[in-house]
């Protein structure tokens, strides 16, 4: 496994076309929820995607992006957060976190960091300091909660 942590504009083509045609099947196809996922936060956000490497190709296996401060809330956003479908139940999705928030804070000591999530993963995210901040509400007819994970000294 390879792990990139980067800017919109350090994407290849190759590496943003695998970022969108693994978001529109987990989040379109497999969620089957139609939603405008090009949303012009894209270039406003850091990309940590996990590359499988075999024989001289790689596919993208997890991804999410986190959105800068004030640009969809006034701390960092964790969003997007996808693991393929091979390599759910491996521990990678709690990796993908993990880094994310590394990363997050590297880049924005001193922040906390929100996430809307579905309803269902509050437990996933509250292992890694999250708190639910929010009465859940229906983003594209899924359940879904804000949460925080304040600042950590």
């Amino acid at each position: 496994m390879q792990w990139q942590w980067c800017s919109f504009q350090q994407l290849s083509t190759d590496q943003l076309y695998e970022i969108l045609r693994a978001r529109q099947e987990v989040f379109t196809v497999e969620q089957d929820c139609p939603y405008q996922d090009a949303d012009g936060k894209d270039q406003h956000a850091w990309h940590l995607i996990c590359w499988d490497k075999d024989n001289n190709s790689s596919r993208l296996v997890a991804y999410l992006r986190v959105v800068f401060p004030g640009k969809k809330y006034s701390e960092p956003s964790i969003g997007r957060v996808l693991t393929k479908e091979c390599s759910r139940g491996t521990g990678l999705g709690k990796e993908l976190i993990r880094r994310a928030v590394e990363q997050t804070q590297a880049e924005y000591p001193g922040l906390g960091i929100r996430i809307s999530a579905q309803e269902h993963l509050r437990r996933f995210y509250g292992e890694f300091g999250f708190e639910q901040v929010s009465a859940p509400y229906d983003e594209d007819g899924i359940p879904h909660i804000e949460m925080l994970r304040p600042v950590t000294k």
